[in-house]
């Protein structure tokens, strides 16, 4: 194997217009490229955010993901970021939810989680 990164992150919203919004204005990635598939009647839009790169799909009735109770699979997609108290204080100031701002007690790493519009999980990471 010579896996040497993540390539993308694929997301699927349940309302286009709200989630390609908050992933551009909110967290500030750019369209990279953006596709109607007619035949799915669904959109495909490539943000992207220096080597960052989210897939977003729309769908028409797609189900929720559970959060609580969490089940299998992904659990969250955190971002890397060099000033938390900052990005906390960004994301509140835009009627963001934020949980406080936490401390790793492995790494001693500060953290926090805020949802996406689909309540998909994300985390700030220093």
């Amino acid at each position: 194997m010579n896996i040497v990164d993540f390539h993308h992150v694929a997301i699927i919203c349940s309302n286009y217009a709200i989630s390609k919004d908050f992933y551009m204005n909110i967290l500030g990635f750019k369209v990279k490229n953006e596709v109607y598939r007619k035949e799915r009647e669904s959109y495909k839009l490539d943000l992207i955010k220096g080597s960052m790169v989210i897939e977003l799909f729309s769908f028409n009735n797609v189900p929720k993901r559970l959060s609580y109770p969490e089940g299998a699979g992904l659990r969250h997609l955190a971002f890397k970021t060099m000033d938390i108290e900052n990005d906390h204080k960004c994301l509140s100031s835009k009627g963001i939810k934020v949980e406080n701002i936490r401390v790793d007690e492995f790494t001693g790493k500060k953290f926090f989680f805020f949802f996406d519009p689909d309540n998909l999980p994300l985390e700030i990471y220093e």
